[in-house]
């Protein structure tokens, strides 16, 4: 190794200036953005708006399928999956992560987006749960939004964020089949009364693993470049 090419300041020259908190603050508002486009977040936040008009629709004009009691919930449900299959998809980045370049921030732009889009989720259902008759309410609704987006985060730590619906849907069909046979343990926290004190930690406890878990590792996916040592 030599030191040939070595560009080294000419004596006298004056060092480069230091960057002011407004060079700071952005540069970090575009490795934002960036990092919000290049998971087409703003298109989530469309699909979410879409599926809160979509509830508010269901409920305001009756849509149902048939079946006992628990049919009423299987559309709001499917819904509710449906947003938490928008967060999900939304950790999947086409090249990769190509923010690892800035490391420090990478963990908490994944933390900052998940939380983020699960709140504005809940938001646009619970403006949909306007139209009227949602079963469980609002506090289920809560409930039942965290936990799938939960398990939608988990999904995409553990098959890549291209792939993460699949863990809300999945779940759902589980829900289903508890519903079913009207019995559920508080890990399938939907076929359980709104108030359930333990299915609300059993959400809860989803929820913390996933956020946790794609902040630390990110989601599983196949344009991560390899690492030279592995």
């Amino acid at each position: 190794m030599t030191t040939t090419g070595l560009h080294r300041p000419a004596p006298g020259s004056l060092p480069p200036p230091a960057r002011t908190r407004h060079d700071r603050a952005a540069a970090g508002w575009r490795l934002t953005r960036l990092y919000l486009v290049s998971r087409r977040v703003p298109m989530g936040l469309v699909l979410l708006a879409g599926l809160g008009t979509l509830l508010w629709s269901s409920l305001h004009w009756h849509w149902n399928i048939a079946g006992g009691p628990a049919a009423r919930l299987f559309i709001p449900l499917t819904i509710q999956a449906g947003a938490a299959a928008v967060v999900a998809v939304t950790t999947f980045g086409p090249f990769g992560e190509s923010e690892r370049a800035a490391a420090r921030w990478l963990p908490w732009l994944r933390l900052g987006t998940a939380v983020a889009l699960t709140a504005v989720a809940f938001g646009a259902l619970a403006a949909g749960a306007a139209g009227g008759g949602l079963p469980g309410g609002v506090i289920a609704l809560l409930r039942n939004l965290c936990g799938m987006a939960g398990v939608a985060l988990l999904a995409a730590a553990a098959v890549g964020g291209a792939f993460g619906w699949a863990g809300p849907m999945g779940y759902l069909l589980i829900t289903e089949g508890a519903l079913a046979r009207s019995s559920a343990t508080p890990w399938i926290w939907p076929a359980r009364p709104p108030h359930d004190r333990g299915a609300a930690i059993c959400a809860c406890l989803v929820i913390a693993a996933g956020l946790l878990l794609i902040t630390v590792r990110g989601p599983r996916d196949s344009g991560r470049e390899p690492d030279p040592a592995g």
